[in-house]
């Protein structure tokens, strides 16, 4: 290995947005995350929706009154071809 052209690796504050913290080491000193292990919902077993914008209300007001209408729609018949002026 070349000598000074590698970052520095060191240990490393990680903090997530639930408030867990814990140690690991990268070439940053501090990283900050959004979801870790102690939030994410594979290992917590929890289902949480991340929703900040209501998409899933949004969704479920536009389709719901809906419901299978839109599968028992008929299709529109193709317009007829021009007919050519000979």
């Amino acid at each position: 290995m070349k000598d000074g052209i590698h970052p520095r690796y060191e240990e490393t504050v990680v903090k997530c947005g639930c408030g867990n913290t814990f140690t690991t080491r990268s070439t940053v000193p501090e990283l900050k995350v959004d979801i870790c292990n102690a939030c994410h919902p594979f290992y917590t077993g929890k289902l949480k929706f991340v929703d900040t914008a209501g998409r899933i209300e949004k969704f479920k007001s536009k389709f719901s009154a809906a419901g299978y209408a839109s599968l028992k729609r008929k299709n529109k018949k193709p317009a007829a071809p021009a007919e050519a002026d000979s």
